[in-house]
């Protein structure tokens, strides 16, 4: 009787491995087709069109009056919120000093910038006619400014953006998005239906599935591609337990 229970209980376990390896095999094989369509797909793609960057232009810049410059060390000392970098930029042409508060190791990483007028000392905010005006010239289409707003994380367009952005809308045939950060006025990017739709591609082929209430991350570094590596190990597992068995077995005979 107990080698009976023995066997009935060896068969179900291993009947138990049979029936997930032939699941498992389902789910990475769907997995693996999208893999094939989406690199297929990304190997085929317009890649100037895929950056978003069809009305993109490079912005104007004008000669700087050094001598009405102000000591960069002493605007850096006048900072009332501890900045920690100096640096001298152009913003519409005029130039400014970007103090660094805060920054993170990428430029997508939070951050906290604030501009001060290189020939005054004025501090800059960037609002919503600044944001509008550096937004328009970056842009070099027909189309006219839509709409101008301020947008958090996550930001659809760019999911790995961390930082508070003025987004501005063209009315153009790609419906072209201009991104600036609101801190630095810094142009983060331009985005357009051809990059949208590329990135739904992305998000298939990283697997960035906005699920259960998580956000998409904008890349690889998410906990969809590590449950489906645990179960591509399980796969692998009962794979080889199952031939493991056959061989034991005699089902694999070797002239």
């Amino acid at each position: 009787m107990k080698k009976n229970n023995k066997k009935t209980s060896k068969y179900f376990k291993l009947s138990t491995i049979k029936s997930l390896h032939k699941w498992l095999s389902l789910l990475v094989f769907i997995q693996l087709f999208i893999w094939l369509g989406t690199g297929i797909f990304f190997n085929w793609m317009d890649h100037d069109k895929a950056s978003g960057n069809h009305y993109r232009q490079a912005m104007v810049k004008q000669d700087i009056d050094h001598q009405r410059l102000l000591d960069p060390q002493a605007v850096l000392t006048a900072s009332q919120s501890g900045a920690s970098e100096i640096t001298l930029v152009q913003r519409l042409g005029q130039p400014y000093y970007l103090l660094t508060h805060d920054k993170g190791l990428y430029k997508h990483f939070d951050s906290l910038f604030s501009l001060v007028d290189a020939y005054t000392g004025t501090v800059k905010e960037i609002d919503i006619e600044m944001a509008a005006a550096l937004a328009q010239s970056s842009y070099s289409g027909s189309g006219k400014i839509a709409s101008t707003s301020l947008v958090v994380p996550p930001i659809e367009d760019f999911l790995k953006e961390q930082n508070s952005l003025w987004q501005v809308n063209f009315s153009d045939e790609l419906e072209t998005s201009v991104y600036i950060n609101a801190s630095s006025g810094r142009l983060v990017g331009h985005s357009n239906e051809d990059k949208r739709f590329v990135d739904f591609f992305f998000m298939l082929h990283f697997m960035d599935y906005p699920l259960f209430g998580q956000d998409a991350v904008g890349g690889f570094n998410n906990w969809q591609i590590s449950i489906f590596a645990i179960l591509t190990l399980l796969f692998c597992l009962t794979g080889l337990i199952w031939t493991l068995e056959l061989l034991i077995k005699g089902r694999y005979k070797f002239k």
